[in-house]
């Protein structure tokens, strides 16, 4: 008898405990300044511009892969590899 009250003593103060954490508010976060927010800003827009670059060179890999295996033939590259008309 004396264990089971023992145990349900503990999941009681478990059950509070995670009951008070989960409740518990953190203090705000201190304001940014008009300087980190510019900071920001720049990073954030230098970011965009290396995505977009970094996605137009995975788009150009991707289409020259694509005609790669497709045997899709460029039409510069169409005329040179056509064979010489014979007369």
């Amino acid at each position: 008898m004396r264990k089971i009250a023992i145990a349900a003593a503990l999941a009681a103060g478990l059950g509070i405990g995670s009951l008070a954490g989960v409740q518990a508010k953190l203090p705000p976060a201190p304001a940014k300044s008009d300087a980190e927010k510019a900071a920001a800003a720049e990073k954030a827009a230098a970011a965009k511009v290396k995505d977009a670059a970094d996605l137009e060179k995975a788009r150009d890999k991707a289409v020259a892969n694509y005609k790669k295996n497709k045997g899709i033939v460029e039409p510069k590259a169409a005329a040179s590899m056509a064979p010489a008309k014979k007369k």
